[in-house]
């Protein structure tokens, strides 16, 4: 079971990147070119690179080469499904520290 923690954790970790997680948005429903991804995350090549070399390291994405180009897409939907589960629990705690804010903010100009 220990072990079962600490790769999960791993993956948190390879997940806890903003750049990574944008990475996963963006091949969320299709396989997509390293050509087509550079052009739509405008981060440097050798940037691109790295953070897919990790990404594949660990399982997250799959590669695959046609000619020049190399493919790349999710490995498994469920990760696209972690990370929108997780989207949701931060949407609701931002509303909540929005309506808590607000009400704060009225009960001051009240006073």
């Amino acid at each position: 079971m220990k072990e079962l923690y600490e790769m999960h954790a791993d993956i948190c970790k390879t997940l806890a990147n903003p750049k990574r997680i944008e990475i996963i948005n963006t091949l969320r429903d299709k396989e997509l070119s390293a050509g087509k991804l550079l052009g739509s995350l405008k981060i440097k090549k050798a940037n691109l690179s790295q953070h897919l070399a990790v990404m594949r390291a660990k399982g997250i994405v799959r590669a695959r080469r046609a000619g020049l180009n190399i493919f790349y897409r999710i490995a498994n939907p469920k990760v696209i499904k972690a990370c929108d589960i997780m989207r949701q629990v931060l949407i609701e705690h931002l509303a909540e520290a929005n309506k808590t804010a607000n009400k704060w903010g009225k009960q001051k100009h009240e006073s």
